[in-house]
């Protein structure tokens, strides 16, 4: 009984290579390849047969061994990304383990943008599993790699979840340096300027959650220098009001600001748990204030 198969081409079995004869310096790779480990490649339906997830993708990693062996570097390393899509649904560290042997090949080979595709990818799957401190690592990897490859937008998608893996992981610091550099670099792009407001929005939110009332106030200023239409957006006075009622501590000012703010414009969860950090400081400031008097 055949199984679904993983995304990617279908195998043959060949004939062990033991009872074949020595062949030709000259012949194709594929046919030595065939001869030799006994199997071969194809796209070709035509006498195929399917396999398993695990079972395909050990065949892949075979195929992409062979064609190190044959200095076949670039089909080597698809064959290594086919792999990994045949892992994906059964481990992730396998699925990985491939990505990352076909990340190294394609930056040896200097295929920046296929090498940053698939770190990118990697990225997602450690995302996929919660793994925010390795999935910021690998997505800051495609970023670099796509900046080598000229991929501006591309370098900016993937930073863009580098800060927010940085929020993520309370690096507050570095997640505001990346917003804002975005931001800056944004401006410059007619396709990219319409996401200003947003990364200067995440930007403030870092900058409320570590609670200096004045490098928020600094940073409302700065923010309004580097877009002159920013004061004007709901993202400005949404930060505006937040850093009044933390200043104000008034803890249902804030909870009533969060709320009209996410009643438009729905707040991704992550951004939902750095207000909430920020609300339960107010809360300890409120009891300290309290038991102070």
């Amino acid at each position: 009984m055949l199984v679904a198969p993983c995304s990617g081409p279908t195998w043959k079995t060949l004939p062990n290579c033991s009872t074949n004869p020595p062949l030709p310096s000259n012949s194709p790779n594929h046919v030595r390849m065939s001869l030799s480990f006994g199997f071969e490649p194809t796209t070709s339906p035509i006498n195929a047969y399917t396999l398993s997830g695990d079972k395909a993708a050990s065949l892949f990693v075979k195929s992409a061994k062979c064609h190190l062996k044959l200095d076949s570097k670039y089909d080597a390393a698809n064959a290594y990304v086919d792999a990994a899509h045949c892992y994906k649904k059964t481990s992730t560290s396998g699925a990985i383990s491939c990505l990352n042997k076909a990340v190294t090949i394609f930056t040896e080979i200097g295929r920046h943008i296929m090498a940053a595709k698939y770190s990118k990818e990697i990225g997602e799957l450690y995302e996929l599993d919660q793994d925010i401190e390795h999935a910021r690592s690998y997505y800051e990897r495609a970023a670099e790699l796509f900046e080598i490859g000229d991929a501006a937008t591309s370098v900016i998608q993937c930073k863009v979840k580098v800060a927010q893996f940085c929020a993520q992981l309370q690096q507050y610091q570095k997640a505001i340096k990346i917003y804002e550099d975005i931001a800056r670099q944004s401006l410059d792009s007619n396709l990219l300027k319409y996401g200003v407001r947003g990364h200067l929005l995440n930007s403030g939110l870092c900058q409320l959650v570590q609670g200096d009332f004045v490098a928020i106030t600094n940073s409302l200023e700065r923010y309004q220098d580097l877009d002159l239409t920013f004061s004007r957006t709901r993202e400005y006075k949404f930060l505006a009001d937040l850093s009044a009622s933390i200043d104000e501590g008034d803890v249902e000012k804030f909870t009533r600001v969060v709320k009209e703010f996410n009643s438009i414009t729905p707040l991704e969860s992550w951004k939902s748990t750095l207000l909430l950090r920020v609300k339960d400081a107010m809360k300890v400031k409120e009891m300290e204030d309290d038991d102070l008097t």
